[in-house]
């Protein structure tokens, strides 16, 4: 099963490509695409579509997994990558691939076994379970290989995380 991580985000949006086979993973890519500030938002948004867009079409995922939005005080970011998400959501939805979404609590719990965990573990067992020389940089890439790491470890391939 190939599964495509994503940290939802305008600016910088984090994608993690896993293979998952018989409990094992395999990395086949990751990174960021990352929207410049001095562009429109409306083009930015298509920015995020097309090349997210792009790595889709590449690997083909049996799955994409984004992590649920969080945000404490500003609303106006949350709006604004509320959007974004709805953009990335659309780009896998419109290439008929199956999208599940996790809480950060659920994202810690499926990496690290502990919902609490702190950011440091999370990133460090995303190194281990994954063989990588050291923490993907930025967090948001190591975010979004969290994220397909849950998917995998959730077993929840056709059930109520998916969104319909």
């Amino acid at each position: 099963m190939i599964i495509v991580g994503l940290d939802p985000g305008i600016a910088i949006l984090g994608y993690g490509v896993i293979e998952y086979k018989g409990n094992n993973f395999k990395v086949l890519d990751y990174g960021a695409i990352i929207t410049e500030a001095k562009e429109t938002f409306p083009n930015r948004l298509k920015i995020l579509y097309n090349d997210l867009g792009e790595l889709l079409d590449r690997y083909k995922p049996d799955a994409v997994a984004i992590e649920e939005l969080f945000f404490n005080k500003n609303v106006k970011t949350a709006i604004n990558v509320g959007q974004a998400r709805g953009v990335q959501v659309l780009a896998a939805v419109n290439r008929g691939i199956d999208v599940f979404e996790y809480t950060p609590l659920q994202v810690k719990q499926g990496v690290v076994g502990y919902g609490r965990a702190e950011k440091k573990q999370v990133q460090e067992m995303v190194k281990l379970l994954l063989n990588l020389k050291s923490v993907p940089k930025p967090d948001d890439v190591a975010d979004a290989l969290a994220v397909s790491i849950c998917h995998a470890h959730s077993g929840n391939f056709r059930n109520e995380f998916r969104i319909k």
